[in-house]
């Protein structure tokens, strides 16, 4: 649901009522993660996606529905047969949507993660009947709001569940709460969704390849800091689509900046004394990529540096130098794509190579598909199709 906050958030101040339906579960191969939405408002006006097309018709109806019924449906997706009326994943995995209605009332739970607060949003999954859809805010402090309607026990233990996902920095998680020997009657499972700060995305050097960048890489959801030491470059100006501009020497702007697993750091700076000591240190860094401009020969004489400096091997075997992949970009946009893409594969398990002729899985995460599918979803007209006629949802669960 938070891929789409923005537009949420201003339906909520402008106090429309809608139903969101979230992907809460991919099983095998599917265009989309765990956390897409699609939402619909009153009017019929749609934003987001939960599958990049497949199913979206069969969930904008479900949406109309669950505003009309107020009653959360959890619906299943999955390969079909050659009906051409069947919604039906063709990727061939399986896919789980919750919609919920979002009203009034439900909007003190969901507002603050909407409009960027700290704060995890649980809701119900599986558990016992009439909770399915209820929700919980927890807040980074361990405070809560809203109510699983005494399916994992008390609201309170659920919340303590629920707070590592945040301290962990995830966007999504499922929480599982009361298995099999716990203190529950039977298991509950939570679908949790996390603000959490965005990747950090640091630009060394302020030159036109690092105006390309910083768009670029705003557009994939860093949040992008250019540096240079040098202050008629490093300006606000020249790099409209950086969140920041700082003017000071590379290293020593690492040195006090929070980087984490995420941060990626793309060193533009093409000159040794500026490049050697930012090297060492973003090498040293429990980031995830760390990558270097420069023709084979400046990669060369860098690495001869780093050696000298006392740069230990594995060290060195993190750096992607010369920066991204070989796509014989020549200008600065082809050239930020070209390092986007490097840091795409890198981060997500990519090879860098083209699709076609490939036989590995397109989603790397992806598992083949295991559960059973139920029939899909009957994609008709709203005036002829009960939500009784649909067979792979139900009010309470899974039919």
């Amino acid at each position: 649901m938070l891929d789409i906050a923005a537009e949420l958030r201003e339906w909520c101040d402008q106090d429309r009522d809608f139903a969101v339906a979230t992907l809460v579960s991919v099983d095998g191969s599917a265009p989309r993660l765990p956390g897409a939405a699609l939402a619909v408002d009153a009017t019929g006006a749609a934003v987001g996606s939960v599958s990049g097309g497949c199913v979206e018709g069969a969930v904008y109806e479900l949406c109309r529905d669950v505003l009309v019924s107020g009653e959360p449906v959890l619906a299943r997706f999955g390969p079909g047969d050659d009906d051409p009326f069947l919604a039906q994943v063709t990727c061939g995995g399986v896919i789980e949507v919750l919609v919920v209605p979002v009203r009034g009332a439900d909007r003190p739970t969901v507002e603050p993660v909407l409009r960027g607060d700290r704060a995890a949003l649980a809701r119900v999954v599986d558990g016992p009947p009439g909770t399915l859809g209820r929700s919980l805010l927890v807040r980074a402090d361990g405070s809560y709001a809203g109510s699983l309607g005494g399916a994992a026990g008390s609201d309170e233990t659920a919340a303590a569940q629920v707070r590592p996902v945040l301290a962990a920095g995830r966007h999504w998680a499922r929480v599982v709460i009361g298995a099999a020997g716990g203190p529950h009657r039977q298991p509950v499972t939570l679908f949790v969704e996390a603000r959490v700060e965005p990747p950090r995305m640091l630009v060394f050097g302020a030159i036109d390849y690092a105006a390309a960048l910083t768009t670029v890489g705003r557009f994939l959801g860093y949040r992008v800091t250019v540096c240079d030491a040098r202050p008629v470059f490093a300006t606000r100006e020249r790099f409209p689509d950086a969140h920041e501009v700082v003017v000071d020497w590379p290293d020593r702007c690492l040195r006090r900046t929070a980087t984490d697993d995420r941060t990626v750091i793309c060193v533009l700076t093409h000159d040794a004394k500026f490049d050697i000591p930012l090297l060492e240190r973003a090498l040293a860094l429990p980031v995830a990529y760390v990558g270097a401009l420069g023709s084979r020969r400046t990669h060369a004489d860098r690495m001869l540096r780093l050696r000298a400096e006392g740069v230990p091997e594995w060290q060195l075997a993190r750096l992607h130098s010369p920066i991204g992949l070989d796509l014989g970009a020549r200008t600065p946009e082809e050239t930020a794509l070209s390092i986007a893409a490097e840091i795409v594969a890198v981060t997500r398990g990519g090879s860098g190579l083209p699709l076609t002729g490939g036989a590995a899985p397109i989603h790397k995460d992806a598992r083949p598909a295991r559960m059973p599918v139920l029939k899909p979803i009957r994609s008709r007209p709203r005036d002829s199709t009960s939500a009784g006629d649909r067979s792979s949802a139900s009010r309470n669960g899974l039919s």
